[in-house]
């Protein structure tokens, strides 16, 4: 397993910023593809997510390999996932993008959110979405599914390199999820992105601010004019940000 990065300094940093001053950092890098398509929060959240990414990939399923005796085996790798991801860290499951089955339900998310998981994020379906939704944990998938991962899932491996909703997340990577969806931010990254993004979500509060007060975009956004960019920094000193 990756070791942690994520100290809780860069942690608490990150919680203030949004998917989308991350999605923009990152654009300016380069870096394109790194909103997971297709997943919503379970339920809103107050406190967005932060954690390192503990991976979990499901295979199509073949029937003469997953009758429904496969989870009375004590390493069946679906529970050993929820009984291993560290504390502070997110379960990302890589469910092929198909939510006419369930990658976990319930029971499963909650022992997961009781061992101190940072959130759960699945680019399938959830069973049991409801008691999900009442976790304090934040829990983000396609949509509410019934059947069980077995009509359609293998659970195979564990915090090994998987693609959720498109994107490409390693072990280790720090997932952000707010209401509007998850990012993956590339761990070396972590650091230089929370400052940056702190920064940029000041700077995007006092162009809101300046826009309720009538202001027009041109030259305010981005601050093409001098002016602005002297009234942005006597609005940080005034408000301590």
């Amino acid at each position: 397993m990756s070791d942690s990065i994520l100290s809780d300094e860069i942690r608490a940093r990150l919680k203030k910023v949004s998917t989308a001053s991350v999605a923009t950092a990152l654009f300016k890098r380069g870096l394109r593809n790194q909103y997971i398509q297709g997943v919503v929060p379970v339920s809103a959240k107050d406190e967005t997510m932060v954690g390192q990414a503990f991976t979990l990939r499901y295979i199509p399923a073949r029937e003469d390999r997953n009758p429904i005796t496969v989870f009375q085996n004590p390493d069946h790798p679906q529970r050993v996932a929820i009984e291993t991801c560290p504390p502070g860290w997110v379960l990302v499951m890589d469910g092929r993008k198909d939510a006419r089955a369930a990658t976990a339900g319930s029971i499963l998310i909650t022992r997961l959110a009781l061992r101190g998981a940072a959130g759960v994020v699945s680019d399938a379906g959830f069973r049991d979405a409801e008691g999900i939704g009442a976790l304090d944990m934040p829990a983000y998938f396609a949509r509410p599914s019934a059947p069980t991962n077995l009509i359609l899932h293998e659970a195979l491996d564990i915090n090994v390199p998987i693609s959720c909703g498109d994107v490409a997340v390693f072990p280790g990577d720090v997932m952000l999820g707010d209401r509007d969806g998850v990012m993956v931010i590339p761990a070396h990254l972590a650091d230089e992105l929370a400052d940056e993004c702190t920064n940029m979500e000041s700077f995007e509060d006092f162009v809101l601010e300046q826009v309720n007060d009538g202001a027009a975009i041109i030259g305010l956004y981005p601050p093409t004019k001098p002016e602005h960019q002297k009234s942005f920094e006597e609005w940080r000193k005034r408000n301590g940000r």
